[in-house]
């Protein structure tokens, strides 16, 4: 398998660790998305692939549809995108996305964990260089399916020709860019392939070495952050564990 699917499966458990956490996080992704393109999903591309990611988090319809009533009310807060970069104990590069509505609440609460686990809050940009931010497609395989042929029919949209495929769920996962989000689900949408996740990630491209000790203190960190409503995922550079 990849790198890009080795590192998302390894870290996955635990960035959605908290299913009511998560819950909460993707609740102000569907607030966003019917903001921008409204509460009908089949009209609406960036809500599908929302619903379809919460229905892989084993999110019930009824919060589904619920979080969708709520974005429509008069009193639905503006959530903006605001990410926060730096550096964790050990030399750990931690990336940290946030959906927020009160940006000097969100600063404050990152920049506390960091401070006291004696890392550094840098400037927006300062770790791009470390982590590659890519879009990802996961969809059941059908019957015949040509990947060769699909992902030449996507060279476009800049998905890469390594991909990854889960014989026990009988789905495929694809990497491209971010900036032709809209467009690789489209395309896939138009094929009739079932898509059944589709989201942002970043993968780090240099990945850190660190003791057991050193890693339990960067978990501990991370799970600090994660606990802010604010805080949708937390990315590292940290080798992850070896099973066994």
């Amino acid at each position: 398998m990849g790198r890009a699917f080795e590192y998302r499966k390894a870290t996955k458990l635990k960035r959605w660790g908290h299913m009511a956490k998560t819950f909460t996080k993707i609740g102000k992704q569907i607030a966003i998305a019917v903001k921008a393109g409204g509460p009908e999903p089949e009209n609406n591309p960036g809500l599908r692939a929302i619903i379809a990611n919460a229905k892989r988090e084993n999110m019930p319809k009824d919060n589904i549809e619920r979080a969708i009533k709520n974005a429509m009310g008069k009193d639905q807060s503006d959530y903006k995108e605001v990410n926060y970069e730096g550096y964790g104990p050990h030399g750990v590069a931690i990336f940290v996305e946030t959906l927020t509505d009160n940006t000097t609440r969100t600063v404050g609460d990152v920049r506390s964990v960091f401070n006291k686990f004696s890392g550094n809050l840098g400037t927006q940009g300062s770790l791009s260089f470390l982590f590659d931010h890519k879009a990802v497609f996961t969809f059941k395989k059908k019957d015949g399916l040509d990947m060769d042929e699909l992902i030449l029919d996507l060279i476009d949209y800049g998905v890469e020709d390594e991909f990854d495929e889960d014989e026990e769920t009988g789905e495929i996962t694809i990497y491209g860019d971010p900036s032709s989000f809209s467009a690789i689900q489209k395309h896939l949408e138009a094929d009739g392939f079932e898509v059944t996740g589709a989201e942002f990630t970043r993968i780090p491209n240099d990945l850190k070495d660190v003791t057991p000790e050193q890693r339990e203190a960067i978990d501990k960190m991370v799970e600090k952050l994660e606990d802010f409503d604010d805080v949708q995922t937390v990315y590292t550079n940290m080798k992850p564990a070896e099973e066994g």
